[in-house]
């Protein structure tokens, strides 16, 4: 019996490490398995893989591109002005974790690939039964998984530090589980508003926020109507006058702007600092690497773009072989960079832009009132938070809100990264997660499961599976419908 269940344990581990925490391979085998059970020829199948997996890694060569243009400017702050701080950023919060979990509670990291598998069971299951549960989205973003698997570990621990080691993977398993379905399923709707019907959600470290954002967008927008105020325009349909049409265009909107907001802050970190620290060669002229690095980041961001044009619609009508199959009414859960290359392309941007001027106003605050964590601002977060949700935002409401939620989303990454960081001990370890969920969300359930014991869990899960059973109720004709026959709902919702 051992044996066989070292067996399988070893062919999940390779799983794991080779195709679940690749997402890039983990998406291209999503497209085959797809494409076979759509019975398609070998070489379509094929064909598919390989268009779906090189489309990811080229997504992941433009995020790759967007975190070292900004790289000079992260390190340059932390060491310029001496500050020793918790980083937010995902991989430097599951190397606390990696680092901590041993000194902290005597435990073992890799008991984070257990609880993986577990809460991706539990994930695939809820689906499964959507007629009862109502759930509609399988979370497929590896990476994500792991570094959520080793916060929500740590957060457990905390919260219960002497349970053994099979009750907590139980506890765990259910609860992340849960936040996998019920903030995937909570991205469907607006998604394929989004994306006109793509098929997919999103399944990242921010999907309550987006959803909260957007619909706080919306309904912004429609109280502003029903006061009989202007509408406001979406960023896509400003057609500015004059010499600002240069803004039209994407690359030269991202170039420009990066120009202003690069320029000030590499101004104040110094050619000297930038020479010695090696960013700048000796010599080299600071106004053109200030211009090089500001539309090295345009580039990234196209290239972001075209890695996400290049692999999902590979990926939209693969996974419809499956969902017939095995998981019917469902659409992937995959990463939040998909859905850069939707709507305006300023709107990343903007919000990327607003969402940093929030985090570094915040991180200012912090300095000034003594916290006894500084934060200093990650890029995953950073960009990837606030450019997805100035991107919904502007969709839902206009460009106010592409520029005021992320502004406000910002605030509450840092401000609600420091609270949750302190308190369970990971900052002296010199990372956190840092995105709006693990600032918002999962601080909120930490107090309740802390505080409230075993009814908190109860409290906890009984919130989870009823936030989409409200979903469904809202829209019961059209809930299902928007994932099987997205142009169906459209007429439906059109005439309505």
């Amino acid at each position: 019996m051992n044996a066989v269940l070292n067996v399988l344990m070893a062919i999940w581990e390779y799983f794991a490490t080779n195709i679940l925490e690749q997402p890039a391979f983990m998406i291209g085998f999503i497209v085959l398995i797809g494409y076979v059970l759509e019975k398609k020829k070998w070489y379509e199948v094929l064909s598919g893989f390989l268009k779906a997996t090189i489309g990811y890694f080229i997504l992941s060569a433009g995020s790759a591109g967007l975190v070292n243009s900004f790289r000079p400017i992260l390190v340059g702050l932390k060491a310029r002005f001496h500050l020793a701080a918790m980083v937010t950023d995902p991989y430097f919060g599951q190397n606390a974790v990696t680092v901590g979990i041993m000194k902290q509670f005597g435990r073992s990291f890799a008991d984070t690939m257990l609880l993986l598998l577990l809460a991706y069971i539990i994930n695939i299951l809820l689906v499964r039964f959507q007629k009862i549960t109502k759930m509609r989205a399988v979370f497929t973003t590896g990476n994500v998984q792991v570094q959520q698997a080793a916060t929500a570990f740590w957060i457990f621990l905390f919260c219960f530090p002497h349970l053994g080691r099979l009750p907590i993977l139980a506890i765990m398993s259910v609860v992340l589980g849960l936040y996998w379905a019920v903030g995937s399923n909570l991205t469907v709707g607006i998604t394929q508003e989004l994306t006109d019907g793509a098929g997919f959600g999103i399944a990242h470290q921010q999907m309550f926020g987006i959803f909260i954002f957007a619909k706080w967008a919306e309904w912004m927008e429609k109280r502003a109507k029903r006061k009989g105020k202007k509408e406001t325009k979406r960023l896509e349909d400003i057609e500015l006058p004059g010499w600002l049409s240069i803004f039209n265009d994407n690359m030269v909107s991202t170039a420009v702007l990066m120009i202003f907001f690069f320029g000030i802050i590499l101004i104040i970190l110094g050619t000297p600092y930038l020479t010695k620290a090696g960013f700048m060669k000796p010599g080299q002229s600071f106004i053109f690497y200030i211009l090089q690095t500001s539309m090295m980041f345009a580039i990234y961001l196209a290239i972001l773009q075209l890695g996400v044009r290049t692999f999902v619609n590979e990926l939209t009508e693969s996974f419809t072989g499956i969902s017939d199959r095995w998981l019917p009414g469902s659409v992937p859960g995959i990463d939040v960079a998909a859905t850069l290359g939707f709507g305006s392309p300023n709107a990343a941007t903007i919000g990327f832009m607003f969402g940093a001027l929030g985090q570094f106003l915040m991180i200012i605050l912090l300095i000034a009132f003594h916290s006894p964590t500084i934060v200093i601002a990650g890029f995953i977060p950073l960009f990837f938070d606030n450019a997805a949700i100035g991107v919904f935002a502007n969709n839902r409401g206009g460009y106010k809100y592409a520029m005021i939620a992320p502004f406000i989303c910002g605030l509450i990454q840092v401000s609600g990264s420091a609270f949750i960081a302190t308190w369970i001990g990971m900052a002296q370890y010199g990372g956190y997660i840092g995105m709006f969920d693990w600032a918002t969300v999962w601080p909120l359930a930490t107090v309740i499961m802390k505080y409230l014991g075993y009814v908190g869990i109860a409290v906890v899960i009984i919130i989870c599976l009823a936030i989409p059973q409200l979903e469904y109720r809202s829209d019961p004709k059209g809930y299902f419908l928007i994932v099987k026959d997205y142009d169906a709902w459209k007429r439906m919702h059109n005439k309505a």
